[in-house]
């Protein structure tokens, strides 16, 4: 799409007219170079085909007149239109992240350790990822509405995430491609000790204090 609206404007001009076969002539190999020019529309570009301006033929389409600079991601970014998100999106995208918040790893319907009166409740979201070669792209996730609420919505930079692997010792690392295998984080005996003292009521946790100090 970025490439087509910058072909329009340096190659055929606001007023002309190009062709499907030239589309094909100057994008050799990209299936569906009509339909990316056509998605420009959303981006307040005008482009008229013989439906709208009857002195084109069924070949033809006139750019009329250039609309968000889509190659500059922020301006790309806001004006974005914004799909909802239908249900069989939803339930594929849920069962992939396994029913659990990707962020804090709760499953839906789940008690939080912290909060035994609150219950997870999960939604399919929207997340901004930029891939190490600049792209951007919005992608779905998995998560909880607490983990959401908590969330700046700043875009998550894949090579941030590679450098904070990158930067772990060799120990650390590889049980971090263990969590990353199984789909899951692991947790250590002092981890497993803490959370289920953490789930005893207060009169249940005086009890073992009192012990641990003897």
């Amino acid at each position: 799409m970025v490439k087509g609206a910058l072909w329009l404007l340096q190659q055929v001009g606001e007023g002309n007219r190009f062709t499907k076969a030239q589309l094909r002539e100057v994008f050799p190999g990209v299936s569906q170079a009509d339909r990316r020019i056509r998605d420009l529309r959303a981006f307040g570009w005008v482009i008229l085909t013989n439906t709208e301006d009857a002195t084109l033929t069924a070949q033809d389409q006139r750019f009329v007149k250039a609309g968000v600079p889509v190659w500059d991601p922020v301006a790309r970014r806001a004006a974005a239109p914004q799909k909802a998100v239908s249900a069989k999106e939803k339930k594929a995208v849920m069962a992939r992240d396994s029913y659990m918040c990707t962020s804090c790893g709760i499953s839906g319907g789940e008690e939080y350790l912290d909060d035994s009166n609150q219950a997870a409740v999960l939604s399919v979201t929207r997340l901004e990822v930029i891939l190490p070669d600049g792209e951007q792209e919005i992608l779905l996730t998995t998560e909880c509405k607490r983990c959401r609420a908590g969330f700046d919505g700043a875009p998550v930079e894949v090579d941030d995430v590679l450098a904070a692997i990158k930067g772990l010792d060799q120990a650390d690392r590889a049980r971090l491609l263990r969590w990353m295998n199984r789909g899951r984080r692991g947790s250590t005996a002092l981890e497993r000790a803490w959370n289920a003292y953490r789930r005893l009521p207060e009169e249940a946790k005086s009890v073992v204090r009192a012990d641990l100090l003897n």
